[in-house]
């Protein structure tokens, strides 16, 4: 079932970049992100209710607190570098430099998580690394 939703996750940032990209034609892309991450917090939301999810949240913990809110933090760099990126370049070429964050999480992964570094990994790290390359070079 994961892959089901990772498929939908990649289907969902590849509208996502085109629909930025056609949105963000003359807006500051602060404030686009600022209205997109509205958008995102409401649906959110709406979510964790339907699906009863906030009762949950009196028993999470200090360190998921702070891990969650750093990730949080990151994400907002993320989209807040990555709407000034597509203001001002190719989405052709902005996206798949944004998707070497894969190769930096498999490592990150391996480093902090101890998670296994296969052979299949690292080759396809190699690879997605030399895509980008090709992609933007």
């Amino acid at each position: 079932m994961w892959l089901v939703f990772a498929v939908l996750s990649s289907v969902f940032a590849a509208l996502t970049s085109i629909l930025a990209k056609v949105g963000i034609d003359g807006v500051d892309s602060n404030l686009a992100t600022a209205i997109r991450t509205a958008v995102v917090l409401v649906m959110a939301w709406l979510i964790v209710f339907i699906t009863s999810a906030h009762t949950g949240i009196a028993d999470i913990g200090k360190k998921s607190w702070i891990f969650l809110i750093l990730s949080g933090l990151a994400t907002g760099a993320s989209w807040l570098c990555y709407y000034k990126a597509l203001q001002m370049g190719e989405v052709s070429k902005v996206v798949p430099v944004d998707k070497m964050s894969v190769v930096l999480t498999l490592i990150l992964a391996f480093v902090f998580l101890h998670e296994k570094l296969t052979v299949r990994s690292a080759v396809g790290c190699v690879l997605i690394g030399a895509g980008t390359l090709l992609m933007v070079l």
